[in-house]
């Protein structure tokens, strides 16, 4: 059976991690596959994978991006994947960026907003393509009116549609009159999103408090004040808030409060409902616009994709908690997530 290079220089690069503690191990590699290489004469690639943290969305981002990537390349390419979790450390990130810089890779990837911003600090010329970055103006990147970004620079955004999370939690949950934002106030996506949120709440006469984090640790005391004065919760597309989001949900339902969350995987990990997008679609979209640029094409040439395609995720044995019955004209066309789905998800995120 012919062996998926890929997969096994990536599996290579994960254990090597494991080894040298997870978040600044050197890159792996694989002397048989580069003789594989050099004798069929296929192009070497070496490509640096940074990711902010590990959580299901992320995970999924960063599995789906790198089989389309080696899909669309085909046989003619031979890639080295040098995979680094800065496991939620800003410090971790820029050394990571930097050592990428330093060691000349073909391309970075970049899994959310604060690793895009590390590969941004850290090089001018190596092409960077981001995954996850919500908002690529509020993260420092000038966005043109043709969409591209000039520089060494482009991706895909995850942005979320929060008019329709809320005219969701309209129909689901119309007797809740408040909500707590819960976010980290140094995640420039999270902080982008909650003000549009606050916008919308203001424009409807509807009254909310802020629960704010700048850590993890934070995570359980803030849901529980939010969830002590407000009658719901509402976080987006939060990477600290998602590490966390099993404890998160847990408090939320002990205390009677539909935690509205930004993304499929904080659904799964018990929070009630989302309207988010498919995160192996955007995986999909980044490998793609990977490829084009490992085949020559300038990142300034590629346009930052925002994908548009929303699905309303409910997590099914949440609402049971709380007591919500879920309209069935609703449950049709939602995905729906119950107890197997989401241990299914905890336990990839582990």
């Amino acid at each position: 059976m012919k062996k998926n290079k890929l997969a096994l220089l990536l599996a290579l690069s994960i254990a090597s991690l494991s080894m040298l503690g997870g978040c600044s191990g050197e890159e792996s590699s694989s002397s048989s596959a580069a003789s594989s290489a050099a004798a069929s004469g296929a192009t070497e690639l070496n490509i640096g994978v940074i990711q902010v943290q590990e959580h299901p969305s992320l995970d999924t981002i960063r599995t789906s991006t790198l089989e389309t990537l080696e899909a669309e390349l085909g046989d003619g390419y031979t890639v080295k994947v040098d995979y680094q979790n800065a496991q939620g450390d800003q410090s971790n990130l820029t050394t990571i960026a930097q050592k990428f810089a330093t060691d000349d890779k073909d391309l970075i990837i970049a899994i959310a907003t604060p690793s895009a911003q590390a590969a941004a600090r850290a090089t001018t010329e190596i092409p960077i393509v981001f995954s996850a970055v919500t908002d690529p103006a509020a993260a420092g990147f000038e966005v043109r009116e043709d969409g591209t970004i000039d520089g060494n620079v482009t991706g895909t955004s995850d942005d979320i549609p929060v008019e329709q999370v809320f005219a969701l939690a309209e129909q689901l949950t119309p007797e809740m009159q408040s909500y707590g934002f819960v976010y980290n106030i140094g995640e420039p996506n999270s902080v982008s999103v909650i003000e549009r949120a606050k916008a919308y709440c203001d424009e409807n006469g509807i009254p909310y408090v802020e629960s704010t984090i700048t850590n993890t640790s934070e995570v359980q005391q803030a849901v529980q004040s939010a969830a002590d004065r407000a009658d719901a919760l509402f976080t987006t597309i939060d990477n600290t808030v998602a590490t966390a989001m099993v404890t998160a949900s847990q408090v939320a339902t002990d205390a009677g409060k539909p935690f509205y969350v930004g993304a499929d995987s904080m659904v799964m990990d018990g929070g009630f409902a989302t309207v988010g997008i498919d995160y192996t679609v955007l995986g999909e979209e980044t490998g793609k616009m990977a490829a084009q640029v490992l085949t020559g094409t300038p990142t300034s040439e590629i346009p930052v994709k925002t994908l548009d395609n929303f699905s309303t995720i409910i997590n099914l044995d949440t609402a049971n908690a709380l007591g919500i019955t879920i309209p069935e004209d609703i449950l049709e066309s939602a995905t729906v997530i119950t107890g197997e789905e989401a241990g299914a998800a905890e336990e990839a995120g582990a």
